[in-house]
């Protein structure tokens, strides 16, 4: 594979670039390095920011540490789901960050590659895994072809598809007939669940509920937004990029949560929480790319940025 099959143009890079101040040095996890894009404008704010980048993928690993070797000591990459950022493995490489970018669109390089599985271009297999190595994680096709009609339809209805339910059994009466193995298979239940052929959009939002319960996505960036919240010093902050609603609910409210002062239930007597917030919200509605930006990079038209701020430790009040 050469450097250009997985090139990376960064989303929103002086966004989050403005809300990450990397100009004031200090070392900054790129927490989907991915092809490198932002990790290299991090590193270029100045010459006192050191990067930390992971990746599952090991292709994004192997195109990151090419575009990065001249940058030599001030970056480490590491092989690893974002999720693994609070597990105690990862503790002393991850404490006290001065900020963080966690990027969660999937990369031009997986999309185009057919052979990933990612797209709804005729003949792509069902793959979909974010990490080819691993065999934890069922391929796109086992996920179609073993789990029942019940897990199935979770599946359709957590991606908001209307129609999960008629979709999840015309999956399972059609794989009685023959095994999906093609996007070309799923294509045809959507067009025959719809009774017309389906448009780009359609295909786009039940390809993605598919990869996102392929990868564990939602439940992975729930844990990975803690164990990252974790790592960061008092006034480290976290920028994230999200591009479908599902992701931007669950970090929106993932960093409404930290901000409060109390999380109890109204009517309780006592606050029974911690009592205090963890930090601040930055930005009060998510920053959108502009017009410019989505003309020469059409894939960011959907881009979400949100940032939120640690605050300073405080010790608990006495029972």
């Amino acid at each position: 594979m050469t450097e250009e099959t997985f090139q990376h143009t960064p989303v929103m890079p002086e966004e989050v670039l403005e809300w990450l101040r990397p100009e004031c040095g200090g070392v900054f996890l790129d927490a989907t390095v991915g092809g490198a894009g932002h990790a290299i404008r991090l590193l270029e704010a100045g010459p006192a920011v050191r990067v930390i980048g992971i990746d599952q993928d090991a292709e994004a690993i192997e195109a990151a540490k090419r575009r990065l070797a001249s940058a030599g000591e001030r970056v480490k990459l590491i092989r690893a789901n974002f999720r693994d950022a609070g597990r105690p493995e990862f503790a002393a490489e991850l404490d006290g960050l001065a900020g963080a970018l966690m990027d969660l669109g999937v990369s031009s390089h997986q999309i185009d590659a057919q052979k990933r599985g990612f797209s709804f271009r005729p003949g792509t297999p069902l793959r979909m895994r974010m990490d080819e190595t691993t065999q934890r994680t069922r391929s796109a096709a086992e996920l179609l072809n073993r789990a029942d009609v019940r897990k199935l339809g979770r599946v359709f209805r957590d991606g908001e598809e209307r129609r999960w339910r008629a979709l999840s059994r015309e999956v399972v009466r059609r794989r009685k007939i023959r095994p999906f193995s093609t996007s070309d298979d799923l294509v045809a239940v959507l067009s025959a669940v719809l009774g017309r052929p389906a448009q780009e959009k359609q295909k786009a939002r039940l390809f993605q509920a598919l990869r996102i319960a392929v990868n564990d996505e939602l439940a992975a960036l729930s844990e990975g937004l803690e164990g990252i919240r974790d790592c960061l010093v008092p006034g480290g902050r976290l920028a994230v990029l999200s591009y479908h609603s599902l992701e931007d609910r669950l970090v929106k409210d993932a960093f409404r949560d930290w901000s409060a002062d109390c999380r109890c239930p109204p009517g309780l007597p006592e606050c029974r929480c911690r009592g205090m917030s963890l930090g601040r919200t930055l930005t009060r509605r998510p920053l959108r790319p502009s017009a410019e930006e989505v003309s020469r990079n059409p894939r960011a038209r959907s881009a979400r940025l949100r940032a939120w701020e640690k605050g300073a430790a405080r010790e608990q009040p006495d029972a």
